[in-house]
């Protein structure tokens, strides 16, 4: 670590010790608790429309492969469950039966 960030960092660990108490929060009431779930609202459609924007739609060609490898990982997990409900069927007919 660097002399300046090491300084900068015993600054900041002085200020947070020199920093009065925090005052307590005043009471809101019915029309401020109100107001406060709105504004809270508002903030997060405000970040699922930054998020959105970051999204990409997949080309035809990586469409066609990720639906491909989910049918295939399907198909592979119905052949794994078949076998065992099987297996475990004759296991419960023998133990049982």
């Amino acid at each position: 670590m660097s002399e300046s960030a090491a300084e900068a960092q015993g600054a900041d660990a002085a200020a947070v010790e020199r920093a009065p108490a925090a005052a307590p929060k005043a009471k809101r009431g019915f029309f401020g608790r109100i107001s406060g779930f709105f504004e809270r609202i508002a903030l997060f459609v405000r970040q699922v429309v930054a998020e959105m924007k970051k999204v990409t739609t997949p080309t035809r060609a990586e469409l066609g492969k990720l639906v491909t490898v989910v049918l295939i990982f399907v198909a592979v997990f119905t052949a794994v469950v078949f076998v065992l409900d099987l297996g475990l069927g004759a296991a419960a007919a023998w133990l049982f039966g």
